[in-house]
């Protein structure tokens, strides 16, 4: 029995702000505003019309900034993928009729640091605290990582292998003129790059950037009432694991990652070989690599090899971070929205690195440091 979230809601807005990089004139919440404003403009609504505001933190203060008196609030924040929930929280929302037109925020100032909290670090009193930073681990560099030195010594991944993501991206990020980093660069480019955590090296982790992005949903019976071509939500997936890197059930694969990707394509109804188009969350270069593997498009041990055979790069077997990704688009610190974004403009037409014939994406998000995962599979086309 299909779900009755399959196909019942559509993105008809999405923009990201303005500019993307540094951006020191700008609040937090400014780009909040300025992403929502051009989303709200991409959909031809105003503020009035928006009865729903979901965003990972307060969606009271950005209803507040942008004059909307929301039915329906969603403040879920679990990391990087909170938007890939946001957006399957409110397809629920628009099918119950709790709301009629949500709006989906994603401002952050990471870079500059506008209006944004303390930087991400340990508290004393937190488990990883207690049980991690005492044996010399802080912060994503080192914890993140941890998991593909396992990886390495089951499957045989190599340095060069982990370096060629970044490659294959980047070849993606020289098509696309908002990207932060767009000069070419090779393998012996990534491993000469200064190392940051072993085996991991600069051009290997993601930017530190400021921006933001937003997106407007409609149920599917209003989605052609929009100037836009509609994107159709097929399937949608969310799960968590734990909250010490340490505790991983397996430390080659992310049983988060399993659980939102099945889930996913269960409600979507489609098999890996209908997917076009790959929006992975890469806040380092190890993650499109988990990614495939978990979400079933290869077997274990598969995709470091596949990714060293640039078979994801521009005209390759599959398409895989099209706008060049975290490590050479942007990332804010929660990347999650860009990564819809990209896969709303392929499935448009109107992405910068444009793919011929992208009917079917599926964008994939991680939460902390393999914490949480959520995973969207959307679609142009009303009849799947």
């Amino acid at each position: 029995m299909s779900s009755p979230l399959r196909m019942a809601s559509a993105i008809v807005g999405a923009a990201e702000t303005e500019e993307l990089g540094v951006i020191p004139d700008k609040s937090a919440t400014q780009l909040h505003a300025d992403a929502a404003i051009r989303a709200m403009e991409d959909a031809g609504i105003k503020n009035t019309d928006i009865d729903a505001v979901l965003t990972a933190g307060s969606p009271t203060q950005i209803a507040e900034y942008l004059g909307i008196h929301p039915t329906y609030v969603d403040g879920t924040s679990i990391g990087g993928c909170s938007f890939m929930l946001h957006v399957a929280h409110a397809a629920a929302a628009l099918v119950t009729k709790r709301c009629n037109v949500a709006l989906i925020t994603h401002g952050q100032s990471g870079r500059s640091r506008v209006g944004e909290g303390g930087r991400f670090g340990g508290v004393s009193s937190s488990p990883s605290g207690q049980f991690e930073d005492p044996y010399g681990t802080w912060g994503a560099p080192s914890r993140f990582t941890l998991p593909f030195v396992r990886h390495m010594q089951d499957y045989g991944t190599t340095e060069e292998q982990l370096a060629s993501v970044a490659v294959a991206q980047r070849r993606w990020a020289e098509k696309n003129p908002r990207a932060m980093m767009r000069d070419p660069i090779d393998i012996q480019d990534v491993l000469d790059s200064r190392t940051i955590c072993w085996p991991f090296h600069l051009l290997e982790c993601c930017l530190v950037t400021d921006g933001g992005g937003a997106l407007i949903m409609v149920a599917a019976e209003r989605a052609n009432d929009f100037p836009k071509k509609p994107v159709y939500v097929a399937g949608m997936g969310e799960s968590v694991e734990m909250t010490m890197i340490s505790q991983m059930h397996d430390f080659t694969s992310s049983r988060a990652f399993v659980t939102s990707g099945r889930e996913a394509f269960k409600m979507a109804e489609i098999s890996h070989s209908d997917v076009d188009h790959i929006m992975i969350y890469d806040a380092f270069a190890h993650l499109p690599i988990f990614a495939m593997e978990d979400l079933g498009f290869m077997k274990k041990g598969e995709a470091a090899p596949w990714f060293a055979e640039m078979k994801s790069v521009p005209g390759g077997e599959l398409p895989v971070n099209t706008n060049g990704g975290g490590l050479s688009y942007t990332h804010t610190g929660m990347y999650g929205m860009f990564a819809i974004q990209e896969s709303v403009r392929q499935l448009r037409g109107e992405a910068a690195a444009q793919v011929d014939g992208v009917n079917v994406s599926v964008a994939h998000g991680v939460g902390g440091m393999f914490f949480a995962a959520g995973t969207l599979i959307l679609t142009n086309d009303a009849t799947a």
